[in-house]
């Protein structure tokens, strides 16, 4: 049976067109001249008997249709490319995921830990793009995720099986000179650990997605803290940080997300009562049978989850 699959040529043409809604900047993309692309998308209608561009005195302008239509074609023209190039890198071996991921988790714990999938797994590629909200994977090229979030925000995303790697639990940490600063006595001794008492008198750093974290941290301690929603304001773990390390102030941080600058020194804990957060990381992925590629990579993602591996 014949398929209605049009051309890859006008395909092109119609995304190109679609993205810049002008044919002119399409074909000064594509190297063409605009009346090629002009034919490749009269073509295109043609055979779909739908009409995909509107014609003005100015140019052209997407109908409804075709606007729809050029999403779906663009994300089909972004895999197609990904997969020609995949194949083209491991001449037909292995294969490559497409993972989309929450930016701290992949930057601090993912990616040291993938020269090790590599030893495991030399044929396995993972590109990596940021997105921190749930999605519909058939409209994207996505294999899968790495999600934070809370179990209700996973139950409520449709279409996807879960992978519960870790819970996210926190912990006051802080540079070594602040430390010593609460604590003077200890000065010149391993850095000693001080009372959830105590560190409701030292600056609080704050994430501002997580407004309410350090007073629910206090609350959990049993201390009366009235500054427990004082201090700067960042929205990333990865600026948390870097500002706690700078001695700004006492970062309520999970412990898997610093594990460089403990290892260097650079932070330490200033508290050692963690906090069972409210959310969770989690492997997403389509509610349909994997690939061997994504199975293999799942099963090390789980066994480095419940390691807990320390890279070198």
């Amino acid at each position: 049976m014949r398929r209605h699959i049009p051309s890859t040529q006008a395909l092109a043409c119609f995304e190109a067109a679609a993205r810049h809604e002008s044919y002119t900047r399409a074909a000064q993309e594509l190297a063409l001249t605009q009346s090629a692309v002009s034919r490749q998308i009269l073509a295109l209608e043609d055979q779909l008997g739908v009409q995909l561009f509107r014609r003005t005195r100015h140019g052209v302008s997407l109908t409804p249709a075709g606007r729809h239509y050029s999403q779906q074609v663009a994300r089909w023209l972004r895999g197609l490319e990904r997969d020609t190039l995949d194949v083209m890198a491991h001449q037909g071996h292995g294969g490559s995921l497409s993972l989309a991921a929450v930016p701290t988790f992949a930057t601090r714990w993912l990616i040291p830990r993938l020269p090790l999938l590599a030893q495991e797994h030399p044929d396995i590629m993972v590109h990596i793009e940021t997105q921190t909200r749930p999605f519909l994977f058939s409209d994207t090229s996505f294999d899968a995720a790495l999600y934070a979030g809370t179990p209700e925000q996973v139950a409520n995303w449709p279409g996807v099986q879960v992978q519960l790697l870790m819970q996210e639990d926190v912990v006051p940490v802080c540079s070594p000179r602040l430390l010593e600063q609460a604590a003077p006595r200890a000065r010149g001794r391993a850095h000693q650990p001080v009372s959830p008492k105590a560190i409701a008198h030292l600056p609080l750093l704050q994430q501002s997605t997580r407004p309410y974290g350090w007073r629910q941290w206090f609350d959990a301690m049993g201390v009366d803290a009235p500054r427990a929603l004082d201090g700067p304001r960042y929205e990333l773990f990865s600026m948390i940080a870097v500002a706690a390390t700078m001695g700004l102030g006492v970062a309520l941080m999970p412990p898997m997300l610093i594990e460089a600058e403990m290892e260097r020194g650079d932070l330490v804990i200033a508290c050692g009562r963690p906090l069972r957060g409210e959310r969770a990381y989690y492997l997403v992925t389509p509610a349909q049978p994997a690939s061997p590629v994504l199975t293999a990579f799942s099963e090390w993602l789980g066994a480095m989850a419940g390691a807990r591996t320390n890279p070198d």
